[in-house]
């Protein structure tokens, strides 16, 4: 018996729902408890009120109508004799007192005069005050009597140890009940078919046979039983599509192999164009053969966020011992930003060499005059910068004429800088501010943008701006992917960060690149990069 008992309990479902059940009946005759005994607690309260009633009455219908309030007081004092009678207060009906005696009541003339309150109990239910009016008593007072309710909060706890004992005999009844007819209707059948998926989970891993399932020999008409069915259907179906399963894995792992062999190849020419693309930068030994030469310091950093990317920068020498500085920024990213990328190159670098306006020197200047004039010393040297500068005139109404549809263009700062006067020529296409550096000063001049990105509308125009770069001033320029770039928590590197750490910069080109690009990469740790990252500063060198 105590092994069924033992059993029983130890399905977890069974005793789920007999302890929600047990707790449901316990939960109604609580319901049901609580009026009870305030009804119980009333019943006791009425009969007491009831007997102190009478002996109330008799007493006032033997003190005279004449009698003085003395005289009464010391009348209904006998009450006091009584052991539930602890003591009282006797009012004329103008709410003077006359006195008390014994304990004073909790219940005052106010309250029933007031609120019309005649009785009341004490939150421990010790004390009980009752009051007769003028009208009840047949004379000019209000009397109020102080009882012991002891006995009445016995009575009360007596009632409720009764009740909550045959609330919990009844309720261990239905529910043993319960939990007998529980375990034949509904826990061995659920047990059986648990056992029943078991071994069909084994079978389908292990694809064995056809096992004997347990549950095949409970026939039910109920929702249970469409449960079994269901799941012995559904068990056939699965057996039936194991086959289908594994021709579709023999199909699918060959399509990944097909899938892998395409993909190395993809990465394979990736990885050709990334070599191919990084060959239209300048290398190290053309930057520092035009450093030696010209005496300016070249530093460059560059970090596609894919394998090709669509910023590029680039450093050449053009006639005249001039420089061609740009660092650009082409719409969108991989592999149609980078063709585009080589094509903006290719097109400014021919250009820049190839481009001579016609007309004379003078009307030239004249016709393309910067906004605060010319400040370059030289005509000639004004006149070659404003010729290569042209490019980008060129290059604009190429891309857009040819390739307008496709609705690529980027942002470029094109500068050409003479290395013996520190004289810079440039165009900002759209571009992201250049800073002028001075090591001891910070942040000297900003060049913000002067025209619109290249490559969007035909025949625009670019207006050229010059400046001076002072011995030991670097030239600090950047793409978006540097204060676009996001940390972990989406926090963005920010212009503002970039101008502080700029205020206060490294003295040399080659070493603000390198303080930069760990500040970014630092701010970026963790996270992916979503966008190029390029950073170029050109540095005049100090006199001797």
């Amino acid at each position: 018996m105590l092994k069924k008992l033992a059993k029983l309990f130890k399905t977890r479902l069974s005793r789920r729902v007999v302890f929600w059940l047990f707790a449901s009946v316990i939960i109604i005759e609580a319901i049901i408890l609580v009026p009870s005994v305030l009804r119980r607690e009333q019943e006791l309260l009425g009969q007491l009120k009831q007997i102190s009633t009478e002996k109330v009455s008799i007493l006032m219908k033997v003190s005279p109508p004449q009698a003085a309030p003395e005289n009464v007081l010391n009348l209904l004092s006998n009450l006091q004799g009584s052991s539930v009678i602890v003591g009282g207060s006797l009012y004329q009906s103008n709410g003077q007192k006359v006195g008390t005696f014994g304990e004073q009541p909790g219940l005052l003339f106010q309250d029933v005069d007031a609120a019309e309150k005649k009785d009341l109990l004490d939150y421990q239910l010790s004390r009980y005050d009752v009051a007769w009016t003028a009208l009840e008593l047949g004379q000019d007072y209000l009397f109020i009597l102080r009882h012991d309710a002891t006995m009445v909060e016995q009575g009360v706890r007596g009632f409720i140890l009764r009740v909550i004992g045959l609330v919990i005999i009844i309720s261990l009844v239905v529910t043993a009940g319960t939990w007998i007819a529980l375990q034949r209707i509904v826990i061995a059948p659920v047990v059986n078919l648990r056992k029943d998926l078991r071994k069909a989970a084994e079978c389908i891993c292990d694809d064995q046979p056809h096992p004997q399932f347990d549950s095949n020999f409970f026939k039910r008409n109920d929702e249970l039983g469409e449960v079994i069915v269901t799941f012995q259907e559904m068990y056939q179906q699965i057996y039936q599509a194991i086959d289908q399963r594994k021709q579709a894995e023999i199909a699918l792992k060959n399509s990944y192999n097909r899938i892998e062999v395409y993909s190395k190849a993809l990465n394979l020419e990736l990885e050709k164009g990334r070599q191919i693309q990084l060959n239209f930068l300048p290398n190290d030994d053309e930057i520092k053969q035009i450093s030696l030469k010209s005496g300016w310091e070249f530093s460059a950093y560059f970090k596609p966020a894919r394998q090709v990317a669509g910023d590029f920068y680039d450093i050449f020498e053009l006639s005249n011992n001039a420089i061609g500085i740009a660092i650009a920024d082409v719409c969108d990213k991989g592999v149609g930003a980078a063709l585009f990328m080589a094509l903006f190159r290719s097109l400014i670098r021919i250009f820049s060499k190839e481009t001579k306006l016609r007309g004379t020197a003078s009307n030239l200047l004249e016709m393309y005059q910067p906004k605060g004039g010319w400040i370059g010393d030289y005509s000639t040297v004004n006149l070659a910068h404003l010729n290569a500068l042209q490019s980008l005139n060129l290059t604009n109404d190429y891309v857009a004429h040819y390739h307008g549809s496709l609705g690529m263009f980027a942002t470029i700062f094109f500068g050409i800088l003479d290395p013996k006067t520190g004289l810079l020529t440039y165009v900002n296409a759209g571009h992201e501010p250049l800073f002028i550096l001075n090591p001891q000063e910070g942040i000297r001049e900003v060049l913000t943008s002067t025209s619109p990105a290249i490559g969007i509308l035909s025949n625009a125009n670019f207006s050229i701006s010059q400046v001076y770069l002072k011995p030991n001033e670097i030239l600090f320029g950047f793409t978006d992917g540097v204060t676009d770039a996001r940390d972990c928590q989406k926090s963005f590197f920010t212009i503002e960060k970039l101008r502080h750490l700029l205020q206060f910069c490294p003295p040399k080109a080659s070493e603000l690149v390198d303080y930069i690009s760990r500040n970014v990469l630092s701010h970026t740790k963790g996270a992916e990069q979503f966008d190029d990252i390029t950073l170029l500063a050109v540095q005049r060198s100090v006199l001797e």
